[in-house]
C-alpha cells in the first residue's frame, strides 16, 4: 500500500468544511481506505459547547468518525501545545494503521500545530497575564496595540488593533523577551511543504462573499434555534474557563445579542479567508456553485474541484 497522505481541510466558518471532509472520506472508502477526521479547532474540544462551536452532528459523525472533539470539560483550560501533542498522536497512529487522516479546522494556529512541529513559546506567568488583562479592561485593545507598535512595530503591523487576544499575547511575549524580530530567513507559512511532519495536501474551502455571509446568517439562526443560548448559559453556570469563553458568540449569546454574534462571525470568516489565501501550496475549492461530492471527485479524481454541477 502506498504511504497515506494527510488531507488537511481549512476554511472559514460556514463554508462547508465538514461536508467536504465527509465527501472526501466517501471517495476514499471506495478505494478501501478507512479515513478518520482529526479536528483542528480551538473550541470544538469543549464538551457542552457543541452547538455553539459547530461540532459535526451525530449524523455527520456516523458518516465520518471525528476525533479531538467534545473531550475537554468546559471549566478546563486548553492550549495549542496540548492540542499539538494529541493531534500528532492521532495522526501518527492513523498513518501507522495505513489510514488517511483528514485534518479539519478553522483555527489556523491549531491546524499548523497539528501538521507541523511548532516552536511554541512559553505561557506567561499569571502575574504578567493579569497585568495585561487589567490594562485591556482599563484602556482597550487599540491602546494596547499602540504600545505593541511602540515596542515592536514589525509585530504590530500584522495584527488587527481590535484583536485583543493576539495583542495581549504579543505583549506578554515582549515582557518575557520572547518577541524577536524576523531574521529574514524564516518563512512561517511554509508549513504545508517540507516543514510538515508528513506529506500533506492542504485544501482551502472558499465561497463567494455574499453566499458565505448568507450561510453564516442562517447558521447562527439555526444554532440559536437548536439551543445555543441555553448551552452558553449552562456553560457559564458551570464555570466555563477563560479559553472556553473564547468560543465565537459566547459573550454575545449570554447577552442575548444575536446580531452581534452574526457580525462577529462575518468578521472572523473574513480573517480566515485572508489567512488561507496566503498559504503556499493551498488547493482552493470554491463551494459556491458546486457540491462537496463533485469537489471531492475533482480533488481525488473525476472532476475539476470547484467546477459547477451542470
Amino acid at each position: 500500500m502506498a504511504t497515506p497522505t494527510i488531507l488537511a481541510v481549512f476554511g472559514p466558518t460556514g463554508a462547508g468544511k465538514t461536508a467536504l471532509a465527509i465527501a472526501l472520506a466517501q471517495r476514499l472508502r471506495s478505494t478501501g481506505d478507512r479515513p478518520v477526521a482529526v479536528s483542528a479547532d480551538a473550541l470544538q474540544v469543549y464538551a457542552g459547547l457543541e452547538t455553539l462551536t459547530g461540532v459535526a452532528t451525530p449524523a455527520e459523525r456516523a458518516r465520518l468518525e471525528h476525533r479531538l472533539v467534545s473531550f475537554v470539560p468546559v471549566d478546563a483550560r486548553f492550549s495549542v501545545a496540548e492540542h499539538a501533542r494529541l493531534a500528532h498522536a492521532e495522526i501518527d497512529g492513523l498513518l501507522h494503521e495505513g489510514r488517511t487522516p483528514i485534518v479539519v479546522g478553522g483555527t489556523g494556529l491549531y491546524l499548523r500545530a497539528a501538521l507541523a512541529e511548532l516552536d511554541l513559546r512559553p505561557a506567561a506567568p499569571d502575574e504578567i497575564r493579569a497585568a495585561w488583562m487589567d490594562a485591556l479592561a482599563r484602556d482597550g485593545a487599540p491602546a494596547l496595540h499602540a504600545e505593541l507598535r511602540r515596542r515592536a512595530p514589525w509585530a504590530a503591523a500584522g495584527v488587527d488593533p481590535n484583536d485583543a487576544h493576539r495583542v495581549v499575547r504579543l505583549l506578554e511575549l515582549s515582557d518575557l523577551g520572547e518577541l524577536e524580530p524576523p531574521d529574514g530567513t524564516q518563512r512561517p507559512n511554509q508549513l504545508w511543504t517540507e516543514h510538515t511532519r508528513h506529506p500533506t495536501r492542504l485544501i482551502g474551502v472558499t465561497m463567494d462573499r455574499e453566499a458565505l455571509y448568507a450561510r453564516i446568517e442562517a447558521r447562527v439562526d439555526a444554532m440559536v434555534a437548536a439551543g445555543a443560548i441555553e448551552e452558553v448559559r449552562a456553560a457559564n453556570a458551570a464555570g466555563a474557563s477563560e479559553t472556553a469563553r473564547k468560543a465565537l458568540g459566547f459573550d454575545d449569546l449570554l447577552a442575548g445579542d444575536i446580531d452581534a454574534m452574526k457580525r462577529r462571525t462575518r468578521n472572523y470568516a473574513k480573517r480566515q479567508l485572508t489567512w488561507m489565501r496566503k498559504l503556499p501550496g493551498v488547493e482552493m475549492v470554491d463551494l459556491t456553485r458546486t457540491t462537496p461530492e463533485d469537489a471531492a471527485a475533482g480533488l481525488l479524481g473525476g472532476r475539476d474541484p470547484g467546477a459547477a454541477r451542470p
